[in-house]
């Protein structure tokens, strides 16, 4: 007969297997729903940044809320379409050109003349194409296989877009309706307090957009004197190129450094040399001063503390974790400031 100790002992550990348990089948849930999670996050990301125009708008001019949900989405989408337009249009035109071109091209790079049959006597392209003729059909026959990967990849991230878009439309919309939710259920006296927090977090997401995007003008335009100066054509369009790309934390700033490079030595050698030490000194400018200053003073957080925060959000979660890095920081310091937690931790009774 088993003895009080021994059934204390196998309940307790009875305890902690069902706690680890649970734990594994709870980040096993996790992880089998992740992509969900990341949409529903980008989207609360993007509604937090929204939800201060519509309120604005409504409160102003459009007593409803729906109304006022739809102008506002309506709005920031054909300012997205007239940025896509702004660039994809002239990219179309070049392609087409190049395209009509093309037989002409083919005869200069066979007979060495033009820009493109020097490069190709120059780094001997066409005794190698000569010679390995085989070898390229069948990396040519190998490009064309993933082609459905890439079509599926291409239908999901418009799924993707779409599902972010309904949901941030929705959070924003009934937004209203789940914080008097929350306050009926915290009481009257925490009322004004999770109004105040709610509103300091909403401030912190919009001042984190409006950050990069400050961020992003600058190195547009910046982008443009250098290549107007250099004689580089469609340099306002490579330029909205570099500040939509440089919108996107982590990777944005290299794939538009290299879209600028590459024209810029389309154009010349010296004009590409002469970019890439434009984006090298000017990316290390803008990850340790303009972000940290700008977005030190648009969330009020001190340059420290987002340089670090992006540096672990990066490390912990890649793109995601940078994007949101500095507006979770800007949240947490308005939450532990709230909660009066450092004082608690350091302040010692009598």
């Amino acid at each position: 007969m088993s003895s009080p100790d021994d059934r204390r002992t196998a309940r307790r550990a009875a305890i902690v297997i069902g706690l680890v348990l649970a734990t594994l089948l709870g980040l096993g849930l996790l992880w089998a729903v992740r992509r969900v999670l990341v949409w529903i996050l980008l989207a609360a990301f993007f509604a937090a940044a929204l939800k201060p125009a519509v309120d604005h708008l409504q409160h102003r001019l459009v007593r409803r809320r729906a109304l006022a949900t739809l102008l506002v989405f309506l709005a920031a989408f054909v300012l997205l379409a007239a940025v896509g337009a702004l660039i994809v249009v002239p990219l179309v035109d070049e392609v087409v050109r190049l395209v009509e071109r093309a037989p002409e091209l083919a005869r200069d790079v066979r007979a060495g003349r033009g820009r493109l049959g020097e490069l190709v006597d120059r780094f001997g392209l066409r005794r190698y194409a000569e010679t390995h003729g085989e070898q390229l059909q069948d990396y040519g026959e190998r490009l064309r296989r993933p082609a459905l990967s890439l079509a599926r990849g291409a239908v999901e991230t418009v799924v993707a877009t779409i599902t972010v878009a309904v949901l941030a439309y929705l959070m924003v919309l009934e937004s209203p309706r789940m914080s008097a939710a929350l306050l009926a259920l915290s009481g009257d006296g925490a009322g004004d307090r999770l109004r105040r927090i709610g509103r300091e977090c909403g401030q912190a997401v919009t001042g984190y957009v409006t950050g990069n995007l400050v961020i992003s003008l600058i190195c547009g335009g910046l982008t443009f004197v250098v290549l107007l100066a250099l004689g580089v054509p469609f340099a306002a369009v490579i330029a909205l190129v570099v500040a939509v790309a440089d919108l996107v934390p982590l990777v944005g700033a290299t794939v538009g450094a290299l879209v600028a490079a590459g024209a810029a030595f389309l154009h010349s050698p010296t004009a590409g040399i002469v970019t890439l030490v434009f984006f090298v000194l000017y990316q290390q400018v803008e990850n340790h001063l303009l972000q940290p200053v700008i977005m030190g003073r648009a969330v009020r957080l001190n340059p420290l503390t987002v340089l670090v925060s992006v540096l672990l959000a990066a490390e912990l979660a890649g793109l995601l974790g940078a994007l949101v890095a500095i507006p979770a920081a800007g949240i947490l310091q308005i939450l532990l400031r709230e909660a009066d937690l450092p004082r608690r931790l350091f302040h010692r009774p009598g």
